[in-house]
């Protein structure tokens, strides 16, 4: 029989004003939520992370770092275009898989400029997925040009500038593939992450590159009929050992969970993964999951609705009577799905 849930199932009302739009400094100073199954949450902040952990636990994190994929550009028209890249589809970086916006009447062959008249890139017709369009680079040597052109690619409900672009990036980011950060990952310093490893627990990696899904909201009436897009990941063999041999893994984050349970539903290191995590699914490898509060009407409400059930209402309400910061810039949660 088929299972059918509303969008009523992973919708509440956030409050605008909950919304962070700036990054809290320092980074450990987040607020964090302890998920204490029937029993009341505890607050806490994500300096006393580290002695949350046991023996025998391994924390696994999202290396991926967000590329400054937010080109502003300009058609031979003279109408400003904005082009998001989501995924290079070629080791020279040429061709891309990027949003187009406006994209309505872009046609295949059209160039876009910068500022200065220059060519950039051209159109080559629509993209592997959905909305997205095909574009190629003119020039052939591209990173230093995305880095000259680009901007961060702040998701758009956060309005105010970022002062220090590295606040959304994890500190342990390493090769910039992504259209996003993952979030759960800001949280982190040099020195937590050396308290971590001070308790016994290895922190190993593994990668996500998050794409288009991020900006995705759920829109279909059943949320288990949405068509989630694809993503690149990987799952070095250091990784598959670690989280083979522990009795708890701690996934820093819903990419992580992505890439660790692809891994573990297709006994596939890497690849392209369309796992889509809703009510039911039998977690193989994440026990806990740290996340930051998501939008509601997400994939990514989806996948904590399947860790945690009906419990996450009680997480969020409580989240929101006591004024935590919720999304990209907010506060955590760390969530246990063995608790009752």
């Amino acid at each position: 029989m088929q299972r059918v849930m509303q969008l009523a199932d992973i919708d509440y009302q956030l409050p605008e004003q909950l919304i962070a739009q700036t990054p809290i400094e320092p980074r450990d100073s987040a607020r964090l939520l302890i998920d204490r199954g029937s029993g009341a949450p505890r607050d806490a902040v994500m300096r006393d992370f580290a002695q949350l952990l046991r023996d025998g636990d391994v924390l696994v994190v999202n290396d991926t770092k967000v590329l400054p994929a937010r080109l502003r550009l300009v058609r031979a028209t003279g109408g400003a275009v904005e082009v998001l890249l989501l995924e290079s589809m070629d080791p020279s970086h040429r061709v891309w898989d990027a949003l187009v916006r406006p994209g309505r009447k872009m046609k295949p062959g059209e160039v876009l400029h910068d500022g200065g008249g220059a060519p950039v890139l051209s159109v080559q017709g629509r993209g592997s997925q959905g909305d997205t369009f095909r574009v190629e680079f003119v020039a052939a040597d591209v990173d230093p040009l995305i880095e000259r052109l680009g901007e961060m690619p702040l998701p758009p409900y956060i309005s105010q500038r970022l002062g220090d672009v590295s606040r959304y990036q994890t500190v342990y980011a390493r090769d910039p593939k992504s259209a996003a950060a993952p979030t759960a990952g800001l949280h982190f310093t040099p020195e937590l992450l050396a308290a971590v490893r001070a308790q016994g627990v290895p922190v190993v990696s593994v990668e996500l590159v998050v794409g288009l899904d991020t900006f995705a909201p759920v829109t279909v009436d059943n949320p288990l009929e949405h068509v989630i897009h694809s993503e690149s990941y990987h799952v070095p063999a250091e990784t598959q050992h670690a989280v083979s041999s522990a009795k708890r893994v701690v996934a820093i984050g819903t990419t992580a969970t992505r890439a660790l349970e692809s891994f573990g539903a297709t006994g596939q290191a890497s690849g392209r993964t369309n796992l889509f995590i809703t009510r039911g699914f039998s977690f193989q490898h994440v026990d806990v999951l740290l996340t930051n509060f998501h939008m509601p009407r997400t994939t990514l409400l989806l996948m904590i609705d399947a860790f945690v059930g009906e419990r996450w209402r009680r997480l969020y309400a409580h989240a929101i009577e006591h004024e935590y910061r919720f999304l990209s810039f907010g506060d955590a949660m760390l969530l246990d799905r063995h608790h009752a």
